[in-house]
């Protein structure tokens, strides 16, 4: 069972100075099955998923970290920190940590929907998420978001939403996963600049592409993508060599234009959506993937606009990736951005502005 760690919390380096529960080995041992294949629920570049059950019932997700990653660690180490120190009904719950026998793992509450990705891409269940779900999950992911750059008692960045970092819960809500990349921001920081660009390409604003900038700004981007897939049911690597578009946001913007918006939402939805709602998404949608950081909203405009009928919106200007593929610029680096996952390198030799008040920590 849980116990209470024995450790010196006044330590800020130590992966256990937080306000956490240590699990016993034996207890996911047992709970697990050994880490039976049967309970992995999937696996990551730093080690796999597994669901168990506790002697009390309660179902429970546990990671665990593969042996000598030493980047897996820090991102351990990183999540247990920050996730430890929120609490909101659109973030999947830390409840623990073993550190035990050369073993890291973390434990959350089970999510028995999985992640998003794992039905809206998939034909064979997308019909489960009908309109009604589906505003809701747009809803919810901002909410969780709000909170995040906003509401909680310390800022969190992200870095790394994606589809398949948000889970879902047996009623269909959305809970935001995996703060492995998150950073933590203080004071009156707004944005940091980094020199390794970590995160998923085709969710990442060009400023961090290309200049290694982030902001909470960076997050309302990856936003506005996932809105985009979560109304067209399409992935933003599906444009790969097609002739429709080079991308998602090209291809919304230009039925947008067109007035055209009914033939991008996903078939699966038939006519049983509602207009003003789809028209309201979209908007959001591109006004979040709007190029310059300054031109996209705020969450909490975000969340104003989704549960407020009576606000109104700006009208979204051509979107970045776009602009930049039909301007006739090397568009080499945004293809990339389209075409490849979860990445760690350094940024390319652009020049940049400084828009951002402080550097990111050494």
């Amino acid at each position: 069972m849980p116990r209470t760690p024995p450790f010196d919390f006044s330590n800020p380096e130590d992966i256990t100075s937080v306000d956490s529960i240590l699990f016993h080995l034996s207890t996911l041992k047992s709970a697990t099955s050994n880490f039976s294949e049967e309970n992995k629920l999937g696996q990551g570049g730093f080690g796999s998923v597994f669901k168990g059950t506790l002697p009390d019932g309660r179902e429970i997700a546990v990671k665990r970290l593969l042996s000598g990653s030493g980047q897996g660690l820090k991102e351990l180490k990183n999540e247990l920190v920050l996730v430890a120190k929120l609490e909101h009904r659109n973030l999947v719950r830390l409840l623990g940590v073993c550190l035990e026998a050369q073993e890291m793992m973390l434990v959350y509450e089970y999510v028995p929907n999985r992640s998003l990705d794992t039905i809206l891409f998939d034909s064979a269940k997308s019909e489960q998420l009908d309109w009604g779900r589906r505003y809701n999950i747009i809803s919810g992911i901002a909410g969780g978001l709000l909170y995040l750059h906003e509401d909680s008692q310390i800022k969190i960045i992200h870095r790394d939403l994606k589809a398949s970092n948000i889970l879902l819960d047996e009623e269909m809500n959305p809970k935001i996963s995996d703060f492995g990349l998150a950073r933590l921001f203080g004071g009156d920081q707004s944005g940091a600049t980094t020199s390794l660009v970590v995160g998923t390409f085709g969710y990442m604003a060009p400023e961090y592409v290309m200049c290694g900038q982030y902001s909470a700004k960076s997050d309302i981007f990856s936003y506005g993508v996932l809105v985009l897939e979560i109304l067209t049911g399409r992935k933003n690597t599906s444009f790969r060599d097609s002739e429709q578009a080079e991308n998602l946001i090209s291809y919304t913007w230009e039925h947008w234009i067109r007035g055209t918006i009914s033939e991008i939402l996903d078939p699966c939805l038939g006519d049983q959506w509602s207009r003003s709602e789809a028209l309201r998404c979209i908007q959001i949608g591109l006004l979040c993937v709007q190029e310059d950081p300054a031109n996209r909203p705020t969450m909490s405009m975000v969340v104003l606009i989704l549960y407020s009928y009576s606000e109104s919106l700006q009208s979204p200007s051509r979107p970045a990736y776009c602009a930049r593929l039909s301007g006739g610029m090397d568009s080499d680096a945004f293809r990339k951005g389209y075409n490849l996952s979860t990445v760690q390198g350094s940024i390319p030799e652009i020049p940049c502005e400084d828009s951002v008040s402080e550097m990111e920590p050494r």
